[in-house]
């Protein structure tokens, strides 16, 4: 043996006790094998990215920074334990007693070949007890990880663990984890009987447990120098083996979910990439395997199919048919298969026939980003979900209904094919005029938005914000006929081409004016000025310009300006986050601290903030017809008069988005809750509470 033993008395062990000098040169050999196709295949995978095509923006500048940024979210796991803390203890567990075994194999190795080559050991006395303490505990925490994983994927069996492409490629690699974990405190107990139970060796606490119990169960000395052979190689073994399979199976991710947090866009969703002004209609979307920039494809390779966007998607809990896992893992399945020569190429996406991806998959997303948000490796569903739009788009395969609301903005500059000189006629029957903006010097244009313009109902949620403007006083002024569409939704349907000319005609429109700052009704307007006009040259504003109502008249109300001290409407309510306020863009306290200035009971729904559960309205879900049950919007509804602590007292359903009020007026309708709740504007509450409720019925 190349190490001979330990003196006597000696705090530390044998690395190959009971190996011979042959089996120490085979585990050398096997070791630097496995690392050799460790490295080959990792070097595969990173040559894949490079061949893909370029990425819309430089996602490695500021690098220093994003790895600092990507190793807090991974190291703390923070979005693990979002929507499950088992889920996110589970993980914790599994990837820091991992990490520490592997730190501590790297140590031992560095004490091996380098330290005790040149001198002497480390590995020794105290710095030997409490290696062997750490080792064992964090190690007994992987071990738990692992055991909680096992009994929520095989007992329980957690319905979003399951899926299409679950396979033995999951089994193998949860199984393989847990023998390595399982395995190595078998060796140390079998080595602790063996070498007569040392006395420094209590602090490997398990393995001594473990020494007792092989022991009680009749293991001797002699048995245990024995077994101890097997035990040291079958665990050697199947972690070399673990190691040379972890670029080529799901143990990857490892690696690719690092390098995607580190590569990933802060404001992904909120802002889409454009299209180059040189593309060909062919060549806008994704045609082929070919047209997935390396982000894509990194995207891909990071899913680790836990779930978490199919348990969170609104569609797929109302029945349409999309799971964001499956979009994902089917795309990377395909390109695989292609790439190795096993399948025929086909349609990314299409209207029927032969495709990957169904078109109607993707006229299911409502574009709230639930996926998005929910998941823990940072994948950019969305941003792919786009580019299929597009295709669908460019080859004429858009969905009747979107196609008959993008020809209504085409000729109109609006989703309901209105004359644009009606746009102003909700303001017609206040008692004050609504200032013209292209007239005069304001602090604020407000972006009115085609909901309130021409929808009925939603025209009273205009006159309420406008009397709330008045009655504090803002400077501010509407574009009256000028104002169109503002494209939140159309680009992310996939026209592209009708989104930019909405861009240039409405930066125009607003810059023609003398202004400070832009404030919108709508959240949708909201996300796409302030995220995705400033990185056209035709914007001049800046995203800081940008506002939505409920920041305005929060700053108000907060400021004095609205005289809501003492207002006491004595409602039992509830808040709806939009999914384009909240979840994209953060905006959770303003519309709350609004609520409860009117002196409103605020209920929360279980599902909030960030959690919130879409009305079913994005991404086009508005113009488009579905066969679900239930509908989104009386899914959230039932949830507001059954799950929240108020119970079944909750009166008024308060929303702060035009799109929403029109998906839970109608959920009110086809779900029977007409008698239950009122689905109310946040704007309608606060010109209530400022008494001002009668000039808005009025009008």
């Amino acid at each position: 043996m190349t190490f001979v033993a330990q003196a006597e008395g000696a705090v530390t062990r044998e690395t190959f006790w009971t190996i011979s000098e042959v089996g120490e040169v085979l585990f050398y050999y096997l070791a630097a094998v496995a690392i050799l196709v460790f490295l080959y295949g990792v070097y595969e995978r990173f040559a894949r990215y490079a061949r893909g095509t370029d990425d819309w923006f430089d996602r490695l500048n500021d690098l220093p920074g994003r790895v600092v940024s990507a190793t807090k979210i991974v190291f703390s796991n923070q979005k693990q334990f979002d929507r499950d803390l088992y889920a996110g203890l589970m993980h914790a567990f599994i990837f820091w007693g991992f990490l520490t075994l592997l730190i501590g194999t790297t140590i031992l190795g560095i004490d091996m070949d380098l330290a005790r080559k040149l001198g002497d050991s480390f590995w020794t006395g105290d710095f030997y007890l409490a290696y062997s303490l750490t080792m064992d505990a964090m190690g007994l925490l992987f071990v738990v990880g692992i055991g909680m994983a096992l009994y929520r994927r095989y007992w329980v069996r957690n319905e979003r663990l399951w899926g299409k492409h679950t396979g033995a490629e999951d089994d193998l690699f949860i199984w393989s984890l847990f023998l390595l974990g399982v395995g190595g405190y078998v060796a140390e107990g079998i080595r602790i009987v063996g070498t007569g139970f040392p006395e420094f060796e209590t602090v490997s606490f398990v393995g001594w447990f473990l020494a007792d119990v092989f022991v009680i169960a009749g293991m001797t000395e002699s048995l245990a120098v024995d077994l101890y052979w097997w035990a040291w190689w079958s665990h050697a073994v199947l972690a070399l083996a673990f190691v040379a399979s972890v670029p080529y199976a799901k143990p990857f991710h490892m690696i690719s979910s690092y390098a995607n947090v580190v590569t990933r866009d802060e404001k992904a969703g909120k802002r889409l990439p454009g299209v180059p002004e040189d593309a060909s209609p062919d060549e806008i979307g994704y045609s082929d395997v070919e047209d997935f920039s390396w982000k894509d494809v990194l995207d891909q390779d990071a899913c680790t199919k836990c779930g978490r966007c199919s348990s969170a998607c609104p569609a797929k809990a109302s029945g349409r048919p999309l799971d964001p896992r499956d979009v994902i893992l089917d795309l990377k399945s395909y390109r695989e298969s292609v790439e190795a020569g096993e399948t025929e190429e086909k349609a990314i996406i299409a209207d029927g026939g032969a495709s990957v991806i169904d078109s109607s998959t993707m006229e299911s997303c409502m574009a709230c980003m639930a996926c998005m948000d929910a998941c823990p490796v940072e994948i950019e569903h969305l941003k792919q979900f786009t580019g299929m739009n597009r295709r669908l788009t460019e080859s004429g395969q858009m969905d009747e209904n979107v196609q008959e609301a993008m020809m209504n903005v085409f000729q109109n500059g609006n989703t309901f094919g209105d004359p644009d000189r009606k746009r102003p006629d909700w303001a017609e029957e206040l008692d004050f005029e609504v200032p013209d903006a292209r007239e005069e010097a304001v602090e604020y244009v407000w972006y009115v938005g085609d909901y309130p313009s021409y929808d009925e109902r939603n025209k009273r949620i205009a006159r309420a914000l406008a009397t709330v403007f008045e009655h504090a006083g803002v400077d501010y002024g509407i574009l009256y006929e000028d104002e169109q569409t503002a494209g939140n939704d159309v680009r992310r349907v996939g026209e592209e081409g009708l989104y930019e000319m909405l861009v240039e005609d409405n930066a125009a429109a607003i810059q023609d004016c003398e202004f400070e700052k832009i404030v919108t009704t709508d959240p949708h307007a909201f996300n796409t000025f302030m995220n995705e006009y400033p990185e056209f040259d035709a914007c001049e504003w800046e995203a800081e310009d940008v506002f939505h109502y409920t920041q305005v008249v929060d700053d108000l109300a907060s400021q004095g300006a609205l005289a809501l001290d003492g207002t006491d409407l004595n409602y039992t309510v509830t808040y709806h986050d939009p999914c384009h306020l909240g979840r994209y863009n953060d905006v959770f306290e303003a519309p709350r601290d609004l609520v409860r200035a009117t002196g409103a009971d605020l209920y929360e729904m279980p599902r909030n903030r960030s959690d919130s559960f879409c009305c079913g309205g994005g991404g086009g879900g508005l113009w488009m017809d579905f066969d679900e049950e239930p509908k989104p919007s009386e899914e959230r509804l039932r949830e507001a008069l059954e799950d929240t602590e108020a119970g079944g007292a909750v009166e008024k359903f308060v929303v702060a988005c035009p799109m929403c009020a029109t998906m839970y007026e109608d959920g009110r309708k086809t779900g029977g809750f007409e008698d239950e709740i009122e689905v109310v504007g946040l704007t309608e509450l606060v010109a209530e509470a400022l008494g001002q409720e009668e000039r808005v019925a009025a009008a």
